[in-house]
């Protein structure tokens, strides 16, 4: 449990630390809400988010691309609608 509570920890605030603000906002937040609850594997999918290209995922979240079918998946779903759920 205690290696699980810093993995949350460490991806919180690499998802707060991406360097551009706007996703950062979206991700951080994201983290924030979401993070203690999912599994292993929803954490391990979330790690691999975190590798998207800032530019990319904003455009993703936008809406203003389809999103790149290596990181296109039930996590960038959820990110996606929440994102777009704290820009309205």
């Amino acid at each position: 449990m205690a290696d699980d509570v810093s993995r949350v920890q460490r991806l919180k605030y690499r998802a707060w630390r991406r360097g551009m603000r706007e996703c950062d906002l979206v991700l951080g937040a994201f983290a924030d809400a979401r993070l203690a609850t999912m599994s292993a594997t929803e954490l391990d999918d979330f790690e691999a988010l975190l590798e998207a290209p800032d530019d990319k995922l904003w455009t993703w979240i936008l809406g203003t691309e389809a999103p790149d079918p290596a990181f296109a998946g039930p996590m960038l779903d959820q990110v996606i609608v929440f994102g777009r759920e704290a820009l309205s």
